[in-house]
């Protein structure tokens, strides 16, 4: 069976490995067997992980995705090698308090270039801390009773260090607040608050476009009320505002999980929410006006006549449109909002994905077997965030990336579908097309880096403000816009005149949508649609830049 491997993977690897190690080749895989006959194929390999498999993720900051299994004592890692082949190692603990036997989630929460894992059990809620060279873990453990359902990593109050977030089953949902060292406060209220609770699933994503995460739950069991489903927007000053009707997203369907992403590339999160009672699949289109329409008709949604609670979104055939994949089902998207529903590829629970043959295809792991896509001619880039003034993972970024197929969008998240943990890289297909015009991205702190040219068929990483484009002070002088946001006019102020400097607005994919010369100190920002914009100031060797947003 032929496996691709990425010859121009362009990373540095650092790898710490501790006693207890076993490599295991392809050439020793006990059994490959091709499953599905599709657009694309995946093929089975065995791995020997013998606890609760959880999570397809990067621990060890190489960029490789890995292979976790937990118990309540250790941690199972197959660390992933450039070559395609893995090194086991297990890391024990101390006894944890709570397993992830309803979800787990992973990030770098604490900054020190090593992921963290975050235990959701039906009591209550374990972190596992990675210690500073990633050889184990600080268990640190609640006390409160959390019912956990979805579990999340998400800087909730956009002050650059990552929060975890927590479905509870059977009341208000809860969070954990990230005090800059990693130390993490309880809170309960305020971002789902349903007394008795049936909240499933939670993804957060920036379905406005205005450089925050919103959240929306899925929701599950007892009446109407309690089942309907949220969407929380986030107001940019901490505060969340449950607008799940006037959206359009308010069902009572009865569903544990939803798929988001950009299905018809219009630069717009839309969504799939699938039902976990009746074969009643929905999905949603984003107007770009805060709203929803429901397009499940003739969308071939509906040919899907089974249920479940698991499901996500990739692209997992790199046709540069991506597909949803709801418990084990794929459905290829067609480029026009339209998708062809191929049954059983994947196990029931679709598995944790991510690329764990560095081929630039999105493969699948769960049950002590790994689902490896075997891919076919279309192109690919993967992309790793590294954050600076943002969370160290890049968590809640968006990423736009250009090319002849046109825009296509990612949100940076950790935690989706249900249960499992998926990778933190990017990932994007691209079709025949061999030439990237411009990748954008906007990190949560307003910074924005801008990538041209770039080649296709590799994995690059893109550290915070490395690039041309960013709302990083260069030269120490204080830059003011206001109002922000603005409706017409934006004056620009700061600690030294700016009436010389030369000005560019650009948008969120990177692109100058007005220019000129600052003059009196005003920009005419009433021809911009809504949205958010960076305006860049030059002045000679001076270069000034903020974000604000347009209403």
């Amino acid at each position: 069976m032929d496996i691709k491997f990425n010859p121009c993977l362009r990373l540095i690897q650092a790898l710490i490995i501790t006693p207890m190690k076993l490599k295991l080749t392809l050439a020793s895989a006990l059994l490959f067997s091709v499953i599905g006959m599709s657009q694309v194929t995946f093929s089975t390999q065995g791995i020997g992980t013998n606890r609760s498999d959880r999570a397809v993720v990067d621990m060890n900051g190489d960029f490789l995705d890995d292979i976790i299994s937990v118990a309540t004592s250790s941690v199972q890692v197959f660390y992933q090698q450039p070559d395609g082949t893995f090194i086991e190692d297990v890391l024990f603990t101390t006894p944890a308090d709570n397993l992830p036997s309803w979800s787990l989630a992973a990030a770098d929460y604490d900054g020190n270039g090593y992921t963290d894992l975050l235990y959701g059990g039906g009591n209550g809620v374990t972190f596992m801390r990675a210690n500073a060279n990633g050889t184990g873990f600080d268990e640190v453990s609640f006390p409160q009773y959390v019912f956990s359902q979805r579990s999340n990593f998400v800087d909730i109050n956009n002050d650059g260090h990552l929060d975890a977030f927590v479905c509870h089953d059977v009341e208000p949902n809860v969070y954990y607040i990230n005090d800059g060292f990693g130390n993490l406060t309880f809170n309960q209220g305020g971002i789902g608050d349903y007394p008795t609770g049936g909240h499933y699933g939670s993804v957060w994503i920036d379905f406005d476009n205005d450089g925050d995460m919103d959240m929306f739950n899925a929701k599950c069991g007892g009446g109407p009320d309690r089942r309907t489903d949220q969407l929380h927007q986030n107001d940019g000053a901490g505060s969340f505002i449950e607008i799940g009707a006037t959206a359009g997203v308010a069902d009572a369907m009865s569903t544990w999980s939803s798929a988001w992403g950009d299905y018809n590339n219009d630069g717009y999160m839309d969504v799939f929410v699938g039902n976990s009672v009746d074969p009643e699949h929905k999905l949603m289109t984003n107007n770009g006006d805060g709203t929803f329409t429901n397009v499940t008709a003739g969308s071939g949604v509906e040919d899907l006549t089974t249920t479940g609670i698991e499901n996500c979104a990739y692209d997992f055939d790199n046709d540069g449109y991506i597909d949803i994949v709801s418990n084990g089902n794929i459905f290829f998207n067609n480029g026009d909002m339209t998708f062809t529903l191929e049954t059983d590829l994947l196990p029931s629970n679709n598995g944790a994905f991510g690329d764990l043959n560095n081929d630039g295809f999105v493969d699948s792991f769960t049950g002590s077997t790994i689902f490896k896509n075997n891919g076919n001619t279309n192109h690919y880039l993967t992309i790793n965030t590294v954050g600076v003034q943002s969370n160290r993972n890049g968590i809640g970024a968006r990423v736009s990336l250009t090319s002849g197929l046109g825009t296509q969008i990612r949100d940076v998240r950790s935690g989706e579908g249900f249960r499992l943990m998926s990778t933190l890289n990017t990932h994007f297909g691209l079709g025949q097309d061999t030439e990237i015009a411009i990748v954008t991205i906007t990190w949560p702190s307003g910074i924005v880096d801008v990538l041209e040219d770039v080649a296709v068929d590799q994995t690059i990483v893109i550290v915070e403000g490395s690039t041309t484009l960013g709302t990083q002070d260069h030269t120490g002088i204080q830059l003011i816009v206001s109002p922000n946001p603005a409706k017409d006019l934006i004056t620009i102020t700061g600690t030294t005149p700016f009436t010389l400097a030369q000005y560019d607005v650009f948008d969120m994919q990177g692109k100058v949508v007005l220019n000129g010369s600052l003059g009196s100190g005003q920009i005419n920002v009433s021809t911009l649609a809504q949205g958010t914009y960076v305006v860049r100031l030059t002045n000679g060797s001076s270069v000034n830049s903020q974000q604000f947003i347009k209403r």
